[in-house]
């Protein structure tokens, strides 16, 4: 009998190799990306002055999204809370389970993943430091949540895959002054042999789905095939609260989709960020959290029409 759970299977049936490997990928495919790539971004450099800009899924969802939201938000201090904390705790958690001896309960290792945020002078730890024990608790008993939900439903990690939690990515343009940067949560799986594709690139979430998260994915197969000239085998987000993983393999037309929209992003992040090009605003539920709502026209005309439609 099988040790797994149902769910744990599940995982294990989407993401794990098939019986024959993929097919070689063409070995010209990832010059040819990048060669597309460094013309079309050179015309930018002028605007960007010398400064280096760093392009990740963050910024290219923004920009791609409402550019006036996008830019409110690089211009507003982040300031931590029990809610924007809370993943961050979670995922200091799970990536000490990845590579943990032996079995530790979920409460303890958000106690030591608290412990180590806690104690960094940077990030969140100035707001975990001075936190009051109320919110502490609630802190501690939803990041639990989290990490209990994500080793209930995901199989135990072997070496053989070669786990590596939130390892970063890069890929730099024009001698560093354009950077593409990205974190997947988990990798798994070996180097590639030859250019047979062999990893997979692996996003956790918490809440609803979105199509952004497939785009995000995109971009981090695209960074890793400029990095080692082989794309990912596949790429997943799995929702942590609904424990349902979603994957898709990697093919040259994700690739190309994912480069434009990456160029495409570039041009407006120069153009805006750089050139002072007036960002344009596009009304939306982004709206609800956005921090200059109380002053963009017609984000304040869309939270009014929704408000009016709820009564």
């Amino acid at each position: 009998m099988s040790s797994l759970n149902p769910a744990q299977q599940q995982l294990i049936d989407l993401l794990g190799k098939a019986d024959t490997e993929p097919p070689a990928v063409a070995p010209e495919l990832a010059a040819e990306l990048g060669a597309e790539l460094h013309a079309a971004t050179r015309p930018l450099l002028a605007d960007l002055g010398g400064e280096r800009l760093w392009v990740s899924k963050a910024a290219l969802a923004g920009i791609h999204g409402c550019e006036a939201q996008h830019v409110a938000q690089r211009a507003e201090p982040f300031t931590w809370s029990v809610p924007t904390v809370r993943g961050t705790v979670a995922h200091r958690a799970i990536e000490l389970s990845v590579h943990w001896r032996g079995d530790r309960a979920p409460g303890e290792l958000v106690d030591e993943a608290l412990a180590r945020l806690g104690n960094d002078e940077r990030g969140p730890g100035p707001f975990l430091q001075a936190m009051n024990e109320g919110d502490r608790a609630q802190l501690r008993g939803e990041a639990t949540d989290l990490t209990a939900k994500f080793l209930e439903c995901f199989p135990r990690l072997k070496d053989q895959w070669w786990a590596r939690s939130e390892a970063a990515i890069m890929y730099d343009l024009h001698d560093g002054l354009i950077v593409l940067s990205g974190r997947p949560d988990l990798t798994l799986g070996r180097p590639p042999r030859g250019t047979v594709p062999s990893k997979v690139l692996l996003d956790l979430k918490t809440g609803y789905r979105s199509p952004a998260h497939r785009e995000d994915l995109r971009f981090y197969a695209l960074v890793e095939t400029l990095r080692m000239q082989v794309p990912p085998r596949k790429v997943a987000t799995y929702y942590v609260d609904a424990a349902r993983p979603e994957a898709e393999d990697i093919t040259e037309a994700h690739l190309q989709a994912a480069l434009r929209r990456t160029i495409d992003g570039i041009h407006k992040l120069v153009e805006v960020m750089h050139a002072g090009r007036e960002p344009n605003r596009r009304p939306g539920p982004p709206c609800r959290w956005c921090v200059a709502n109380r002053t963009c026209e017609p984000g304040m005309a869309y939270l009014t029409a929704r408000v009016d439609d709820e009564l």
